[in-house]
């Protein structure tokens, strides 16, 4: 009669095999993270589902901090370094240092500061009377609308706009390529930039202060990129080296608007750094009001629909000389984007 051998138990105790599960469990939700932080870190002209896919990068904090926890109930040192190493990158994206910065201006040059906001209407579809409440509570006085329609702008009118923003270059259109300009200052039609799908209208705008008498001529682009969608890819890179090549001409410079793309698109980056003519060393970099005060989680699309990560893909984008503060976002019903907000100072002609 044979007998069964006895079973050999694990050699294991079992605190070392749940210290192995937790950092297996660890890498496992780091690995999403780490595959993303690739296609981050190399700037180059990735395919559509890349793109947007890196739209979500700053959401990546999340599971790269998870697997820190985790690794750190499993005590392996490999596990948590490796982990470690993904957050300290994401973190690093989060709160970037290369965003650019204000140029100071010489002691006693005069400025000019104004209230700017702008938003993407969503075919004409937000709520006319939340713009207007905006602008009125918030004191705005420059404000530009993409995909702008008549029926917009009739409703605006009825709600009283005109009498706190008189002054308007607009364009309305029902295909999304619309856009306006309204305004408490004068404005003058100074081009258009070329070959886009959307308008994309440069308005000059002439600021003044009341109080000191100082104005400035500010140049202002109603920006709207096309959305880096099936093979119009390749018409949304253009659009943003379009923006960059407005950007780099001489004077004040803001360009605001919805550009279908985010801090963490290598296109993006690469049109922050273009060079504005006449800047001086250590101001070169054009900067990204919202990114420079710390904006990254203050999602502006979408707001409605499905319940998806929150992305930045508003912008103000400012030459050196121009600085910023208040900073906001604001959802306004009726649009899947939040309007953007900001008080700029200019300097003086």
């Amino acid at each position: 009669m044979t007998h069964p051998a006895p079973a050999i138990p694990d050699a294991r105790p079992p605190r070392r095999r749940a210290s192995l599960a937790w950092s297996v469990l660890a890498l496992l939700v780091v690995l999403p993270v780490a595959g993303v932080s690739m296609f981050r870190a190399i700037p180059t002209e990735w395919p559509l589902i890349v793109v947007q896919l890196l739209s979500f990068t700053p959401w990546m904090v999340v599971p790269a901090a998870l697997a820190v926890i985790l690794a750190a109930l499993g005590r392996r040192l490999w596990a948590i370094i490796t982990t470690a190493a993904l957050l300290a990158v994401q973190l690093y994206w989060l709160f970037p240092l290369d965003t650019g910065h204000v140029q100071p201006l010489p002691p006693g040059t005069a400025s000019v500061s104004v209230k700017v906001m702008s938003l993407n209407t969503e075919y004409g579809e937000a709520d006319p009377a939340t713009i207007v409440r905006l602008v009125r509570d918030n004191g705005v006085q420059v404000l530009t609308l993409q995909e702008h329609t008549q029926s917009l702008e009739d409703r605006l009118l009825s709600e009283g706009l005109e009498e706190m923003l008189p002054n308007l270059v607009s364009e309305p259109n029902d295909d999304a390529s619309g856009g306006a300009v309204y305004s408490a200052f004068p404005l003058e039609a100074a081009g258009l930039l070329p070959d886009t799908p959307f308008r994309m209208d440069v308005t000059r705008v002439q600021l003044a202060d009341s109080g000191t008498g100082s104005t400035a001529t500010l140049s202002l682009t109603n920006v709207h990129a096309l959305p880096p969608v099936d093979e119009r890819i390749a018409q949304w890179r253009s659009d943003l080296t379009k923006v960059a090549r407005q950007a780099s001409r001489p004077g004040n410079q803001l360009l605001m608007g919805d550009y279908n793309s985010t801090f963490d698109h290598s296109e993006f980056r690469e049109l922050l750094d273009s060079v504005p003519a006449g800047a001086t060393q250590g101001g070169s970099k054009l900067v990204d009001v919202g990114t420079a005060s710390n904006g990254r989680f203050s999602a502006t699309w979408p707001m409605e629909g499905p319940p998806l990560p929150g992305i930045v893909i508003d912008h103000m984008v400012t030459t050196p000389r121009i600085s910023s503060s208040n900073y906001s976002v604001h959802q306004v019903p009726g649009s899947d984007h939040a309007a953007i907000m900001a008080t700029l100072v200019i300097p003086a002609n």
